[in-house]
């Protein structure tokens, strides 16, 4: 009732090479018996020698032409830039023009404060006058040698820091002092570190 199935095309018919190696018969009841020829090779072994295989240098990644934005451009001439002025010159104006007028949402929003003026001028400013750099208590005792922390172990003796040949010149409060009574010099200093290195022994000593 129904033609036998048609053969898949093939190359040309070519005679069969010799066997290579015994031939074993496979046998199974849903396909028709088939002949496999088992080749003669040498056993394999593993080469202790290094491999002089070398593998090919890869360009670095490129992103894939097809996945591009422009893709969709193509076609319109312009690629929405306008025939006119083709995404030349610069249409928001140069720099940070337009801050109170065109990008004014922009800077409100991001740069609150930008333009207007607060507080008064001060004429002829110097910074001289403001330079104070100060040291807390609890770095005083690091500022002090080894070798005289040594001799200042006895009792009796107390060590004498001079905080301005560090480029101190104020001694501020915080922290704790050693047990150890200090004398220390300085233009200034505030109350809290006044009386901390009294309570502890020592003295403070303003210099000019």
């Amino acid at each position: 009732i129904y033609p036998p199935p048609r053969k898949p095309p093939g190359p040309p018919h070519s005679p069969p090479s010799p066997a290579r190696g015994p031939s074993v018969a496979l046998e199974s009841p849903l396909l028709p018996p088939f002949l496999f020829h088992l080749p003669s090779l040498p056993p394999f072994t593993f080469s202790q020698q290094p491999s002089s295989h070398t593998f090919p240098s890869f360009p670095p990644f490129t992103m894939t032409t097809a996945l591009r934005k422009n893709r969709k451009k193509r076609g319109h001439v312009s690629a929405g830039h306008g025939r006119i002025g083709k995404h030349r010159k610069h249409p928001g104006g140069r720099g940070n023009a337009g801050g109170m007028h065109h990008h004014r949402i922009m800077m409100d929003k991001y740069h609150p404060g930008y333009f207007g003026k607060v507080g008064m001028r001060y004429f002829h400013k110097s910074q001289n006058k403001f330079h104070c750099p100060h040291i807390n208590l609890n770095e005083l005792w690091s500022l002090v040698p080894a070798e005289i922390k040594e001799q200042a172990s006895g009792a009796g003796s107390a060590p004498v820091i001079d905080v301005t040949k560090f480029g101190f010149f104020k001694v501020l409060g915080a922290g704790e002092l050693p047990s150890q009574p200090l004398i220390v010099k300085a233009k200034l200093f505030s109350k809290l570190a006044e009386r901390r290195i009294k309570e502890a022994g020592g003295a403070a000593q303003l210099t000019a």
